[in-house]
């Protein structure tokens, strides 16, 4: 696991007589230095204000380990008064801040209080727990939507809150691992290195292999207190739906949320996500996923790699967001195993300038008709096809089938003209959100519960960038990504989809397809094209790509449309030498003209993928003439030969014009 915290760590000697701390070892003189900003001297808030919570029976715990919303409910229909005194703990303390703001805005103190008010509220989600940590830890990701003081207050929250006793975190350790702590680690801090949500951590060094590991322990009572606070958000979801009359299924995303927040107790299916992980994106390059020993990991207590570093968002390194923009997006939509919980205090940089994932406890999975649906969306959104995306809605689960299709698409070109006129490397995936609003509440738009954790995964990754780069557009840093999985990919849905994309009304669309190409060169060589803006470079890296397996689909399309203009070209020559030849016989009558419109869009069509050769012929080089060569005699085959018989005879001095 990878920390903030840059020093080595001091060891304790165990007592010969007792498993803990001896107490020369317990001071806070013997942490190091940089480690004292993380140990908080606070008393633990969420123990103290609602550990009454805490008290549940060994079955009803066991019954906790995956979230069942009927079996939470059984269990706290024995404690209404556990029940009640949440509610009323809740709602005290949020109602005295609110009416602590109101005060301050009658009396115009808001700006004077604001820092204050800001600090209170962190308290009150320390008192309050995991669950409402877990949920400001999501917003404390986007710098765009909340005020300056509320996410310096917010962001504490990531990994700097007062951890809970070590001799009740040892105590765990030995009786989860059933050995005494001193046979398992040679070493390990005598007070936690970062204190979080869920859990706390330590440092330590393995007794069997000297490895330098992270040890997380788990909160006591985090288990109880969050399936009743689940229990009661469940409720005030399913009121605020039926209140408001909105169409997104909130019980729903609360149910998402719930499962993936469960799952995320569960240390062994924490060690088992992040092996996967790590066998899907590790050898991403610069990204760094540090080792699990499940041998040493039960339900409470993870041991994993140690590694060094910073919060990403500490360190204004734009190159390491778009390593995290490319493996999000490898994430997303190739393998659709991806990193739900993405906040600053989770994705981090190493001292060698690398990106570290750690805690792999909320983590989703994006099915595959998801997956194409969702590219195909971004596909048809960039190229202004709001018909197409309109239907994209209802394959995602965002519309019903019923829906007014027609209407919603008027109502999507409305609202999304301006915003994708401007070019994809300016749409900003927050604004698309903040535009769709009126438009998804008047055609009943639905959330799908996985969508939630998808949506936020990519908005947490762009607050994260635009915290040191305001411009910053995840949208427009992944589509070229997107734009190259369309083009090389096998899958018969997206070929469809690319099909269908640049053929219009039957008509081939060249524009689109030489801007999907463009962008994604732009995401295999951007460097090269950031150098040298002259187009010709790219034409060469294009025609080149479609020489190459992946590129077999685009050749076909482009060997088709080279085809269907050298029979237009064959026909306007053969127009062009029957009118010479009538106007040299006195009294011939004038021959009609052979060229159909399709003909005349094909010619053009021709005739710009011809200037696009011509001035590829004149760089040279050795993909230049490769690329001309293979099109002329693959174009030959397309055209020249029907049933075995030569036809269009002028074609052929053309091509020997040209090559």
């Amino acid at each position: 696991m990878l920390l903030n915290s840059s020093s080595s760590f001091n060891s304790f000697l165990f007592n010969s007589n007792s498993n803990f701390l001896s107490k020369n070892h317990k001071s806070q003189k013997s942490v190091p230095q940089t480690l004292r900003v993380v140990i908080s001297n606070d008393v633990d808030a969420f123990t103290e204000k609602s550990g009454y919570l805490f008290k549940l029976s060994s079955s009803e715990a066991d019954s906790l380990n995956d979230y069942d919303l009927k079996k939470i409910a059984a269990i706290y229909k024995r404690k209404p008064f556990i029940l009640l005194r949440r509610l009323f703990q809740i709602g005290s303390t949020f109602g005295r801040w609110l009416a602590a703001r109101y005060v301050d805005s009658i009396t115009e103190k808001s700006d004077l209080m604001f820092k204050i008010r800001a600090a209170e509220l962190r308290q009150i989600l320390l008192e309050l727990g995991p669950a409402y940590i877990k949920i400001a830890q999501a917003v404390s990701s986007r710098p765009d939507l909340i005020p300056p003081s509320y996410l310096d207050e917010l962001s504490l929250l990531q990994d700097r809150i007062a951890p809970f006793s070590t001799e009740v975190a040892l105590n765990t350790i030995e009786q989860e691992l059933g050995l005494p702590i001193d046979m398992i680690f040679s070493e390990i801090s005598p007070e936690p290195t970062a204190a979080a949500s869920l859990g706390q951590v330590y440092q330590a060094r393995l007794r069997s292999n000297g490895q330098v590991v992270a040890v997380k322990v788990q909160r006591p009572g985090v288990q109880a207190a969050i399936s009743l606070d689940i229990l009661i958000l469940h409720f005030i979801a399913g009121v605020v739906k039926k209140a408001g009359k909105l169409n997104s299924d909130l019980q729903g995303v609360v149910d998402e949320w719930a499962s993936s927040l469960f799952r995320e107790m569960d240390y062994i299916k924490e060690a088992k996500n992040g092996l996967k992980f790590r066998k899907l994106y590790g050898a991403i390059e610069d990204v760094i996923v540090p080792n699990m020993y499940v041998e040493n990991t039960t339900r409470r207590v993870l041991v994993m790699e140690w590694v060094e570093g910073k919060k990403l968002s500490e360190v204004k390194d734009l190159y390491l967001v778009e390593v995290g923009v490319y493996c999000s997006f490898n994430q997303l939509l190739e393998y659709g195993f991806y990193h739900a919980d993405p906040h600053p205090g989770n994705l981090l940089r190493t001292y060698d300038g690398k990106l570290a994932y750690i805690d792999f406890g909320m983590m989703g999975e994006f099915k595959q008709e998801f997956r194409d649906g969702f590219i195909e969306a971004c596909l048809h959104l960039v190229n202004r096809d709001f018909d197409a995306l309109a239907k994209d809605f209802v394959t995602l689960g965002l519309l019903p089938p019923t829906s007014d299709k027609e209407g919603v698409t008027k109502a999507l070109t409305g609202v999304l003209q301006n915003a994708v006129a401007k070019g994809v490397s300016n749409i900003s995936f927050g604004d698309l959100l903040g535009n769709l609003g009126t438009t998804m509440y008047k055609f009943k738009f639905q959330i799908p519960s996985y969508f939630s954790l998808v949506i936020r995964s990519l908005a947490v990754l762009e607050g994260i960038a635009i915290g040191f780069d305001p411009n910053y557009k995840v949208l427009g840093s992944t589509y070229p990504w997107i734009a190259r999985k369309v083009l090389t990919d096998s899958s018969p849905q997206l070929r469809s989809s690319l099909q269908a994309l640049l053929y219009e009304e039957g008509v081939f669309r060249i524009d689109r397809l030489e801007s999907l190409l463009s962008e994604s060169l732009r995401a295999r060589t951007e460097k090269v094209l950031v150098e040298d803006n002259d187009s010709k470079v790219a034409v060469k890296q294009i025609l080149s790509f479609t020489l190459t397996e992946k590129g077999a689909f685009v050749r076909e399309i482009l060997l088709q449309e080279i085809a269907k203009g050298v029979d237009a070209f064959g026909r306007a020559t053969l127009d062009s030498l029957t009118s010479m030849a009538n106007t040299s016989i006195p009294f011939a009558s004038s021959s009609s003209s052979s060229m159909t419109k399709e003909d005349m869009v094909n010619l053009r069509t021709f005739r710009r993928l011809m200037l696009l050769l011509a001035g590829f012929q004149k760089n040279g080089g050795s993909p230049v003439v490769r690329s001309c060569t293979y099109f002329v005699r693959q174009s030959w085959v397309h055209s020249f030969s029907v049933q075995g018989k030569v036809r269009n005879v002028p074609k052929l001095f053309f091509w020997m014009w040209f090559c």
